[in-house]
């Protein structure tokens, strides 16, 4: 089944649903990091909720999710748009720790404790940034609390990352089910209810459940229409053009120091892992085109992007 991502409403509107299929997007962002399972995990869940959260946006918006914790993992980062792309890291990638009692990957004690933040980029002057203390570090939890604090919007979040024992992401995604203003108590109850009896998400991935049936187990009675629908991916916009132009911010001496003490100059993109390496005829063209401002001599030179998979 391809990545994609639904959003729906019910038909008085007091409901909104959306949910995800994200397992290759989350494989992709394993192969690119080199991450353990539990690193994973924590990574495929966040990855999942920023996807979902960006389903609400409109063109030109943008998330960012940052969980910082005093656990192993450092820290978990990600952001997604209207789009449908998604991009994040893990501080610790080769974090893993011994399965819960329950048998599943002890992502809350990876984490730790700590704080959700969320960035709100909506084309306004000032971007709108909301944070929560972490409720479990199991991010699903921790989501559900954000929304309920920083928007008011009850929620049911449920969010999986089924890792194999080969390391191969298996099955991702997620539901959020959130109920909007003007509901009455009965919708909540119902919701509530609907939420302790709903499968785990990689259960339903596994057994071949698309987004729309897995709206369908979380409303159930309740009857609601697909208003959107798009496709989950992988993207970074990083590129070897953007890396020129943040080391031609270092100025000539600071980079003919790098150059001296490691004969070349490599950029690691920390959201896709890729690398940029500049040797040196490369550097010295860098040089040259900011002598001269002269923006045709950054594509000059000797050097390579390597894009990690």
């Amino acid at each position: 089944m391809e990545d994609y991502w639904i959003r729906s409403v019910t038909g008085d509107g007091a409901v909104r649903a959306m949910a995800a299929v994200t397992t290759a997007t989350v494989e992709q962002a394993r192969r690119r990091h080199g991450t353990a399972p539990t690193a994973t995990a924590a990574l495929g869940r966040t990855l999942t909720a920023a996807g979902l959260l960006g389903a609400t946006l409109r063109v030109g918006q943008t998330i960012f999710v940052r969980i910082l914790g005093d656990g192993p993992l450092g820290g978990v980062l990600a952001t997604s748009d209207a789009a449908g792309t998604v991009r994040g890291y893990v501080a610790n990638p080769e974090v893993h720790l011994p399965l819960t009692s329950s048998g599943k990957l002890d992502v809350g004690r990876a984490v730790g404790r700590g704080t959700l933040h969320v960035t709100l980029d909506l084309g306004l002057r000032s971007p709108y940034h909301g944070s929560v203390p972490l409720v479990s570090g199991e991010i699903a939890e921790d989501m559900a609390s954000y929304l309920v604090v920083s928007h008011q919007t009850p929620s049911v979040v449920a969010l999986g990352v089924l890792v194999a024992p080969t390391e191969q992401v298996m099955a991702a995604g997620g539901v959020i089910v959130q109920v909007m203003p003007g509901a009455d108590e009965r919708t909540v109850s119902y919701l509530e209810q609907r939420a302790k009896a709903l499968p785990a998400v990689t259960s339903m991935i596994s057994g071949g459940n698309t987004p729309e049936e897995m709206v369908e187990a979380a409303l159930g009675e309740m009857p609601s229409q697909v208003v959107e629908r798009g496709a989950v991916r992988f993207r970074c916009r990083c590129s070897r053009r953007k890396v020129q132009r943040v080391l031609i911010s270092f100025g000539e001496t600071e980079l003919r120091e790098i150059l001296a003490e490691q004969g070349r100059v490599e950029v690691r993109c920390n959201f896709c892992a890729a690398r940029y390496l500049f040797d040196e005829e490369a550097v010295e063209n860098l040089i040259s085109g900011m002598r001269n401002g002269n923006r045709r001599t950054l594509e000059r030179g000797n050097g390579e992007t390597i894009q990690s998979h």
